[in-house]
């Protein structure tokens, strides 16, 4: 049996890691839990599975919360949850904290040498390159869970960085993606929250609308697979059936297709590299809808363009645009902004910033900080 840490596990990728363990009681064990404020869900959890271990990260609920589960041992605050990541005994950690607060996680993760389920995009997206530096140095076994990274993984199989030409990845084109142009000035939020194919948080739901999500993507590929930007490509594909493709050199192409369900890549996460017999969702080819796929327009999706070119450019500029995009989708989510607004706050925010390469994970955690905070209060500045 594999004991295993969910960090983030009130959420909507640890609520699925949560079905998974349900439905193979006898593979895993959940050893630490963690929540930043959903505690009454996070001890509902644990009262379920008997989890030793709890953190919540938001220091302050601790005067609020007096009762707790009795076989479990709890503790508050960012800097508790990196000792526990750093002394509990498990196979694999399942990193599903939301944003930038996950990159502290996944670097005490890798340090430790522990497996890493990795579902957050953020660690990747502003620290790439302290990660895979990291990782050449560490027994950490890194396995995406994003449905477009897993496919990846799976399509290419042994082969090299050599023998692929090109890497494809899929997107739903989110809720607008046949909304004319002109009309784009009404988007409501709840019309933004109402995904056409997948259950997901607000903020994943969000920038699928934006197309923000497919960019940082990209850039996860990148660092994932070896391979250039030139290399990594999106195109949209409405029913969300294949997850992404992988184009070999010799003119094949690898897809992997399945059920729009975040728990089958979670499961093959957690007992990669096999697969292992579930009842999940069985995906029966017969019952598939028409596959179609169009172009990705940029003119549709500014900011899946912007969030591209920040990585090529690398440095601090990823970090900039995670940072003002979760500020921008705050405002939004607050009725502050409209929805065209949250390109043009990143674009302005990384427009500004001087670019310098490899900061350190200390100047990319404050930097992070003080953009977003920096956004949220000038915002009327930037729009």
């Amino acid at each position: 049996m594999k004991k295993i840490a969910i960090l983030g596990i009130t959420g909507s990728i640890g609520i699925s890691a949560v079905n998974v363990v349900r439905q193979h009681p006898n593979d895993f064990e959940i050893v630490l839990a963690s929540s930043n404020n959903n505690y009454s869900k996070l001890f509902e959890l644990a009262v379920e599975f008997n989890i030793p271990e709890l953190v919540i990260t938001n220091s302050a609920l601790e005067q609020k919360i007096t009762d707790i589960p009795k076989n479990s041992d709890l503790n508050f605050g960012e800097d508790e949850l990196q000792r526990r990541i750093g002394s509990v005994e498990c196979d694999i950690i399942l990193n599903a904290i939301s944003g930038s607060a996950g990159l502290r996680s996944s670097i005490t993760t890798i340090s430790k040498g522990t497996d890493l389920a990795l579902a957050n995009k953020e660690s990747l997206i502003m620290a790439g390159h302290k990660i895979m530096k990291m990782l050449k140095h560490s027994e950490t076994n890194l396995i995406p869970v994003d449905s477009e990274h897993s496919a990846i993984l799976q399509a290419i199989g042994n082969s090299t960085p050599e023998e692929i030409r090109s890497i494809i990845i899929t997107a739903s084109g989110g809720p607008f993606r046949d909304l004319p142009l002109n009309e784009f000035e009404n988007i409501t939020l709840e019309d933004t929250l109402k995904h056409p194919t997948w259950d997901m948080g607000a903020k994943i739901t969000i920038d699928s609308a934006t197309m923000m999500n497919k960019g940082l993507e990209v850039i996860e590929a990148h660092w994932l697979f070896h391979k250039s930007y030139n290399d990594i490509k999106a195109v949209i594909h409405p029913q969300s059936i294949i997850h992404s493709f992988v184009e070999f050199v010799d003119g094949s192409i690898l897809a992997q297709l399945g059920f729009p369900t975040m728990q089958i890549p979670i499961l093959y996460a957690l007992t990669h590299p096999k697969h292992i017999k579930s009842t999940i969702q069985k995906t029966n080819i017969l019952d598939l809808p028409n596959l179609n796929f169009r172009e990705l327009s940029i003119e549709r999706y500014p900011l899946f363009e912007i969030a591209v070119n920040a990585g090529i450019q690398g440095g601090i500029l990823p970090t900039i645009l995670n940072a003002s995009n979760e500020a921008a989708i705050d405002l939004f989510l607050d009725k502050k902004i409209c929805f065209r607004y949250i390109s043009r706050i990143v674009e302005k925010q990384i427009s500004k910033f001087h670019n310098f390469q490899n900061p350190s994970i200390e100047e990319i955690i404050q930097i992070n900080k003080d953009v977003y905070t920096q956004t949220k209060q000038n915002y009327k500045n930037l729009i």
